[in-house]
């Protein structure tokens, strides 16, 4: 584990892979440090950003014992999805198997939000399966909300148009992020997410 300094009101804690940073969140959320404003987790890193001191907040850091990640607890979170995406055909084939059992294998996993980025609402979501989907060679400059898609060991939506990479195996018309709704966001670190088969339409 490292800690580095993140400007002036916060730490990064850089650690070894995504289970121990999981372990690590779940103990601060457990016993935040004094005076924390945030805590945000990533792929190695968990940022904590306070209105302390750095000194005290490092020593809180450094004595925090992380918990074994149980990724049974957070809430769960239906999403409905309709498998007809672009690259569900690509995935099956590297995969080694054909687009039903891919689908099966999608719906089959109950998947966490291990940590949120690239977009407002988009949340990196881990199974249990070893998945291992290489992105795109050539990322598209457009994906349309609610794209479905898998790369690495993750799978996500697309909260809203933008450029992507990830292999899209569906389409979802659950609104991830709505600015008008509280909370905005409808995936945060720990919650458990069901992709569910909606059929074609």
């Amino acid at each position: 584990m490292r800690i580095l300094p993140a400007g002036d009101q916060a730490l990064l804690v850089e650690l070894d892979d995504l289970d121990h940073v999981l372990g690590y969140y779940a103990a601060l959320l457990a016993d935040p440090p004094p005076s924390t404003v945030d805590i945000v987790p990533a792929a190695r890193t968990v940022l904590v950003t306070t209105t302390g001191g750095l000194d005290a907040l490092r020593g809180h850091l450094l004595a925090v014992e992380p918990t074994t990640s149980d990724r049974s607890v957070g809430d769960l979170l239906e999403v409905p999805v309709v498998y007809d995406g672009a690259d569900l055909a690509d995935v099956a084939e590297l995969l080694g198997c054909d687009a039903a059992e891919v689908v099966e294998r999608h719906t089959g996993e109950e998947w966490t939000v291990a940590f949120c980025g690239f977009a407002p609402g988009f949340g990196y979501l881990t199974g249990t399966a070893d998945w291992n989907i290489p992105r795109r060679s050539s990322p598209r400059t457009k994906v349309p909300v609610g794209a479905v898609g898998l790369a690495g060991e993750f799978s996500g939506v697309y909260p809203r148009e933008s450029p992507g990479g990830w292999q899209l195996i569906g389409r979802t018309d659950l609104k991830i992020f709505d600015q008008q709704r509280d909370p905005a966001a409808l995936f945060h670190p720990g919650r458990r997410v069901r992709f569910v088969d909606a059929g074609r339409t």
